[in-house]
């Protein structure tokens, strides 16, 4: 039998409360300061009590509060001494356990969210565990923080976009400019190098030299884009000096906050890959899918752990976030049924992003974007991409749990 330890963590303290899987009883209840010495204070009276109450296993459970479950997680779930009893440490969604407590109290203090976690894992209502191996946790530190970033980078080069739209609204929304603003050469041509007066009075062999030394000859044809750009430029409104002067600091200011974190992405992705030498065969077995290269590996990876975790792929998806809800009653079933707002944010997205990686790579992925993108016309881009990446969290459960490579089909 079962003892069950309910932890309502904080950054200080470690308010705990034990029931005997058998009786269904409160065995012990108290309070630990949150460090090193609390926990191993608990650690002595959870091996105690499991002994005095003859429980062969020890499941402990806390809820995923920020960063401060992260170290009494790992402490109980490494310690020697617990492992005699066979012992699972288990961060829980705190939104499960709040649901749960909800249809049996109004009341709540730090006690009562311990007893009620406790009592949550007594009736076998949690899941997965935590991720274990230290190559894992590494990935995770990486993968997670590149993650922070890429978000960052998304909402700087958004505020760049606005901007620019004050600036010269033609060029934002041109149709015929065949290349990014976001590149160096174009973000500094922009910011830098001219004024809005500059790129309509220089010529255009001038501005598609510019184009192509700074490019170093990346641009197909530098003259036609240096036509394009003078032709957005003489359509833009034209704004006052004070104003425009404004807008150009502002563009500079995000330019330099766009190159600054390209370059910290950068130097994340080669300590990512450095890392991924170390995973060996569940790296060969994602980098093996078209597409998938050693970031979006590592990113999928450090979130899942070990495959063992997961009975089959739909729990994977549903601790990923790639669930939807059903909505039937009677002889009614729904056929609009919403994305489930929970699971695993980060596995979600690189899953989201591998997937678009595949489909374009893979025959059998793209054939299968095609024709989920026909089935709808609302958001159906968004709406195919996601269904893209329901099925390859199906192709990599598979290849994970079988060791297997992956092999396109013919």
């Amino acid at each position: 039998m079962k003892l069950c330890v309910g932890i309502d963590v904080s950054s200080k303290d470690l308010v705990t409360s034990m029931i005997s899987e058998e009786t269904c009883e409160v065995v012990f209840q108290g309070n630990f300061v949150n460090d090193l010495k609390g926990a191993t204070e608990l650690k002595t009276i959870i091996i105690n009590t499991a002994n005095s109450n003859h429980l062969d296993q020890v499941v402990i459970g806390m809820e995923a509060t920020s960063i401060y479950s992260f170290h009494p997680a790992m402490f109980f779930q490494e310690d020697q001494d617990l492992k005699k009893f066979d012992t699972q440490s288990v961060v829980i969604d705190p939104k499960k356990t709040k649901r749960y407590h909800d249809v049996f109290a109004e009341d709540k203090n730090d006690q009562i969210d311990a007893f009620y976690i406790a009592d949550f894992l007594r009736v076998g209502r949690y899941s997965t565990g935590i991720v274990l191996q230290e190559n894992y946790i590494a990935l995770q530190r990486l993968t997670r923080s590149r993650y922070e970033l890429v978000q960052s980078l998304v909402r700087a080069k958004q505020h760049f976009i606005e901007n620019l739209y004050y600036k010269l609204n033609k060029l934002v929304i041109s149709d015929e400019l065949n290349t990014s603003v976001f590149g160096s050469t174009m973000m500094s041509l922009l910011t830098e190098d001219m004024t809005t007066d500059d790129l309509l009075n220089t010529s255009i062999n001038d501005l598609a030299d510019y184009l192509n030394e700074h490019g170093r000859g990346r641009f197909a044809n530098p003259e036609a884009l240096a036509k394009t750009i003078q032709k957005a430029v003489r359509a833009s409104y034209r704004l006052d000096k004070v104003i425009a002067n404004s807008v150009d600091t502002v563009l500079s200011v995000y330019a330099e906050e766009i190159k600054a974190f390209q370059k910290i992405i950068k130097g994340l992705d080669k300590a990512i890959e450095e890392v991924m030498k170390v995973i060996g065969k569940e790296e060969e077995v994602l980098r093996s899918i078209p597409g998938i290269g050693p970031v979006y590996a590592a990113g999928i990876l450090a979130e899942i752990g070990q495959i063992d975790r997961f009975d089959n792929e739909a729990k994977l998806a549903k601790y990923a976030g790639l669930s939807w809800k059903e909505k039937q009653s009677g002889n009614y079933a729904s056929d609009n049924t919403p994305l489930k707002r929970t699971g695993n944010a980060y596995l979600r997205y690189y899953f989201v992003e591998a997937a678009n990686r595949v489909r374009i790579q893979d025959p059998v992925f793209g054939k299968y974007y095609q024709r989920k993108y026909k089935e709808v016309k609302r958001t159906p881009s968004k709406r195919a991409l996601v269904l893209t990446a329901r099925k390859l969290i199906r192709v990599i459960f598979f290849l994970l749990k079988n060791h297997q490579i992956y092999q396109e089909k013919r």
